[in-house]
């Protein structure tokens, strides 16, 4: 397991996917502004990928993220169209609601940013966003993550086209800014 201070990145268990499924997926709001795919509703014991872990996918690494004190499911995080390359990736991140405004976000992307700086050896990671969103703007901006640019009018979010933001954070940026060693 990845530490950060107070979260632990984990592989997804079985027994989280209902949880997954029911607080983050089921959401069709947040789920929708979330990705980038038109929402769907998911069988029961479905394996989509949006959920369930294929160990055979190099380019998509997901987590579930786990409270270090007690273990308490708090949601998911990835990083996904890894390009080995060019050796950049994605990160997502999505808590579930009783968890989030209460600093687990910046710790995840904290620890998501130390697996692939230090563990993957990636040069850099991006963030794209809604441009509303205000608390994933804060958690990636607290971690050193730049605000690159804006597509405008480029996600389409239940009945409305909303502008996306692009934030991005390179290796040399996140060590100067101390990040080498926020997680273990």
């Amino acid at each position: 397991m990845l530490r950060g201070e107070k979260i632990g990145l984990r592989a997804r268990h079985d027994e989280d996917l209902p949880i997954l499924r029911t607080e983050l997926h089921d959401d069709v709001v947040n789920a929708s502004r979330a990705d980038s795919r038109p929402w769907r509703p998911l069988a029961p014991g479905s394996k989509n990928p949006r959920l369930v872990m294929d160990d055979t996918d190099e380019r998509h690494v997901p987590f579930s993220v786990v409270e270090l004190d007690g273990g308490t499911l708090v949601g998911s995080a990835e990083l996904w169209s890894i390009d080995t390359h060019n050796r950049l990736a994605h990160i997502g991140i999505g808590l579930r609601p009783s968890f989030r405004g209460k600093g687990y976000g910046t710790d995840v992307v904290a620890t998501l940013c130390h697996y692939g700086f230090v563990v993957r050896g990636l040069r850099r990671l991006q963030i794209e966003t809604v441009a509303d969103n205000a608390a994933m703007l804060r958690v990636a901006e607290r971690n050193g993550f730049v605000r690159e640019g804006v597509l405008r009018s480029s996600a389409w979010v239940m009945g409305e086209i909303l502008d996306e933001v692009l934030l991005g954070l390179l290796s040399h940026e996140w060590q100067q800014g101390g990040g080498s060693t926020a997680a273990s």
